[in-house]
């Protein structure tokens, strides 16, 4: 799914559910501009890439990938729905996790608003909200 006219604010609370397939390898949550520029690329992956348990987390500027960030906290199942809590300011994503723990991503595009969501790979949007 992909939305190209929302309107994500610093201070606002963006919720996201997500249902994983069964066979999962990974998907990714983008939160930014358009597909060149993204703030937050959060994907969790189950075994792909050579990452096994792991959530990758990244931004790309004017279509070049920044450095990865890995996190080893991985509470997802395979077939399962998750929920994220998304929230932002000039300086970090906090993002807290289906089972409650929190992870953190710097904002490296540095803006108070985006525009565009995107959920791509082996996983299919339940629910958003914003609030």
């Amino acid at each position: 799914m992909k939305v190209t006219d929302m309107t994500f604010k610093e201070g606002q609370e963006f919720k996201i559910r997500v249902k994983c397939n069964s066979d999962s390898n990974s998907f990714a949550i983008n939160i930014g501009h358009d597909p060149e520029n993204i703030a937050l690329h959060l994907n969790p992956r189950f075994d792909f890439g050579g990452d096994c348990n792991t959530i990758v987390s990244n931004s790309k500027s004017g279509g070049c990938w920044g450095d990865e960030e890995r996190d080893m906290n991985f509470p997802f199942c395979r077939g399962e729905e998750c929920k994220f809590h998304v929230s932002f300011n000039m300086e970090r994503f906090y993002i807290k996790l289906p089972d409650g723990s929190m992870v953190d991503f710097p904002n490296r595009l540095g803006d108070v608003k985006y525009k565009y969501f995107h959920v791509s790979g082996d996983a299919r949007i339940v629910g958003i909200k914003i609030k």
